[in-house]
Order: C-alpha cells, then sequence, then structure tokens
C-alpha cells in the first residue's frame, strides 16, 4: 500500500501520519559517481580485491539510493540496511586501498616492479582521501538521527551530531535540518584538522567513526606525506 501524500502543502505523510519536510538525494548521487571515479582511476595494483567489485558496489549503492523513495512509498524498510551494507563495503575498500599503499611504501617504494614517485604518491593518496571524505559524508548523512527519511518527519529523534545551527536556532529557519553536504563538509573537515572542527558528534558511534576516518587521514598523511619529503629532492 502506498503512502499518503499531502497534496496541497506538498509533503509526504508517512505511515504514521506524521507529514515529511522534502529532501534531496541528488547530492549523494553526485558523490557516489565522484567517489566511483576516484576508484576506477587508481592503478590496478591498489585495488584491494577483484578489480571489479568495488565499482560493482558503489554501482549497486546508487542504484539502492536512486530506488529509495519508492521503496519507502511500497513500505519496504530493507533498503536502508541494503544502503549501509554497500557503504561499509565502500569504506572497506577504500581502507584497504590505503593499507595496499602503505605496504608498498614500507617495501621499498616499489609497485609490481613500477617505482613510486613522488607525482604519483601525490595523486594516488588524494584520491584515497577524497574517497574517504566521500565515504565518511555518506555514513553520518545515512545514520544520524535514523537517516534522512527519519531526520525529515517533523517528530524526530535524538540527534548524533551538533551542527551550529542547532546550538544557535538564530542563525538558521525554524524547520532546519542538515542536508547531505552539512555532512559532507563535517566529513572534510574531521580528515582535514583529524578531528571534530564547527560539528560535535555525541552518539558512541558517531565518536567511533570520527576516531576511524581521524586515524585513515593520519595515515595518509604522515606516512604518505612523509614519503613524499623523502622522494623530492
Amino acid at each position: 500500500m502506498k503512502v499518503p501524500r499531502d497534496t496541497d502543502s506538498g509533503t509526504r505523510l508517512t505511515a504514521r501520519g506524521a507529514a515529511t519536510r522534502p529532501f534531496h538525494r541528488s547530492p549523494a548521487l553526485l558523490a557516489i559517481l565522484a567517489a566511483l571515479v576516484l576508484y576506477v582511476t587508481l592503478p590496478g595494483h591498489l585495488y584491494y580485491g577483484p578489480v571489479w567489485l568495488l565499482p560493482t558496489v558503489e554501482a549497486g549503492l546508487f542504484v539502492a539510493l536512486l530506488m529509495a523513495r519508492q521503496l519507502e512509498e511500497e513500505g519496504h524498510e530493507w533498503q536502508r540496511g541494503v544502503t549501509i551494507s554497500f557503504i561499509a563495503a565502500m569504506n572497506a575498500g577504500n581502507i584497504g586501498s590505503l593499507i595496499l599503499l602503505v605496504d608498498a611504501l614500507l617495501k621499498g617504494g616499489r609497485i609490481h616492479g613500477l617505482e613510486i614517485t613522488a607525482l604519483h604518491l601525490m595523486i594516488w593518496s588524494s584520491q584515497i582521501w577524497l574517497t574517504n571524505v566521500i565515504v565518511f559524508g555518506l555514513w553520518y548523512w545515512e545514520l544520524d538521527r535514523g537517516g534522512p527519511i527519519e531526520r525529515s518527519l517533523s517528530q524526530q529523534s535524538a540527534p548524533d551530531f551538533l551542527f551550529p545551527q542547532m546550538a544557535n536556532p538564530d542563525a538558521a529557519p525554524p524547520d532546519w535540518t542538515p542536508s547531505f553536504f552539512d555532512y559532507l563538509y563535517t566529513s572534510f573537515t574531521n580528515a582535514a584538522a583529524f578531528s571534530p572542527t564547527d560539528t560535535m558528534p555525541l552518539s558512541e558511534w558517531a565518536k567511533a567513526l570520527f576516531m576511524i576516518q581521524s586515524l585513515t587521514s593520519i595515515v595518509t598523511a604522515v606516512l604518505v606525506i612523509a614519503r613524499i619529503a623523502n622522494i623530492l629532492p
């Protein structure tokens, strides 16, 4: 049975009878496409697992998010579990690529006989770092307060992140809710500063994800960038 819509106001009524505010998935879909491009342009020796595996996962996540609204209208809630599984696989694959790169550096700076130059490191580490930002932005967007659908409800659960607009309501519209870009920005600043900046994690899982993201960024910065400094004349 399809979920009824409030055609006068343009909002949607959930099965629980609560009105929702509009939200958009297109920024998240564009981010997934960007992550796919970043991954497939990595050299094959930095693919963690079969060459086709992670691109297939990212394509699956894209399709899952693209079809999510129709699935919600039909009353299927399992799609969120599928989406989270795809994000976890993307995360594991990207961390695997970082491990392979670090392993090659520790073994003499050669991959399959190819000497790793400073230019190689700058490009490859940037691709892995940017993918890391996108993946954790997807994590935060999908998990905060039960996901984008739950956040669009008029009655929301306790937040997992404290955004500046929440701490200072006068600086935002009364019905403000974070968009995907807010989570992507939070991911970027955490990866760049190795710690929270203006948005603070509140729940245990949010703090755990912040720690994992900061650790992967530190590894990229300390080991990879340090190696670049040793290579440069």
